[in-house]
């Protein structure tokens, strides 16, 4: 598979996650986010297995758990508890510095060397997220911002651990997935039950919502993701990951009825243009096969 495709493949995967908020805020009850979260993770994970057919053997037991956490488990209450504290847009812009915290991790985990054009994409991204996603009135509470860097943290360590350990090579794309998604479920289940619960009542659409985030946003998406970022330069999904917000405007602007602002039409021509920038200034380079990873699969890059 050429890398123009893996690129397409693995931007799937934070298109998928820009649904995310018009279908949790469209269809789900409210007041329970971290239960949206479990349902986007175990099923998805028990599917994952499933079609898998594989467990994890040896360090892989530990591997997996500590990926599903920072992936997923810890991710998701972070994510939510800073969406509770902090406007969204807010809570999106913070999410736009995680490029810059992936290439600083990278720097010293993975050792790779850091591209000025890479750089400069990274931080006109971020720029180009908070053109689209904040607004004059935007306001910042400490502990909301604290757990938005929390969660982009936790997701950017676990990409650069999952670059680096890479998975083994009898453990296909969506076994793999599901052996994260399946941790980070039931890292969350315990946390759902003691501070959520399950809603009074649960209609069509929120079934329907529950799908989507479980099946299209879990499964699918998070197979594609983990992929992508084994066989991509780090920095490259990390740079993809900004199409999120991007879609989530979108969609509130067509579906919702947003309104739609000349600023956000910049922000939105700022990310693409990094984007592109980004993904042209890495340069691939094969490094020697890692006795956990695919062959093939853990080219490694100068960002």
């Amino acid at each position: 598979m050429n890398r123009p495709t893996i690129l397409l493949l693995t931007a799937l995967a934070p298109i998928a996650w820009g649904t995310t908020y018009l279908v949790t805020t469209s269809l789900l009850p409210e007041g329970h986010p971290m239960l949206a979260g479990l349902l986007r993770a175990l099923p998805a994970g028990l599917i994952a297995l499933a079609i898998g057919g594989r467990l994890p053997s040896g360090g892989w037991w530990a591997k997996s758990l500590v990926l599903g956490v920072l992936n997923i488990g810890a991710f998701f209450p972070l994510l939510f508890l800073a969406a509770e504290r902090l406007p969204g847009g807010v809570a999106a812009a913070v999410a736009g510095v995680q490029p810059l915290i992936l290439l600083a991790m990278s720097t010293m985990v993975l050792r790779d060397r850091i591209r000025p054009t890479t750089a400069a994409a990274a931080v006109a991204g971020a720029v180009g997220v908070a053109l689209v996603v904040l607004g004059p009135t935007a306001q910042l509470d400490v502990v909301g911002v604290l757990a938005a860097v929390g969660g982009v943290t936790s997701t950017a360590l676990g990409m650069i651990l999952t670059k680096r350990w890479g998975r083994p090579a009898e453990v296909g794309a969506v076994g793999y997935a599901g052996w994260q998604l399946t941790a980070g479920g039931l890292f969350l289940l315990p946390l759902t039950m003691l501070f959520e619960g399950f809603p009074a009542h649960v209609d069509g659409g929120a079934v329907l919502g529950y799908l989507w985030l479980g099946l299209v946003g879990g499964l699918v998406a998070y197979t594609l993701w983990f992929r992508g970022i084994q066989q991509l330069p780090v920095i490259a999904p990390g740079l993809l990951a900004l199409l999120s917000p991007v879609v989530a405007t979108i969609l509130g602007t067509t579906i919702a009825g947003e309104v739609f602002t000349p600023v956000q039409a910049v922000g939105i021509a700022v990310v693409l243009i990094a984007l592109v920038a980004g993904q042209i200034s890495v340069r691939p380079r094969r490094l020697p096969t890692q006795e956990t990873g695919t062959p093939g699969e853990l080219a490694d890059a100068t960002v």
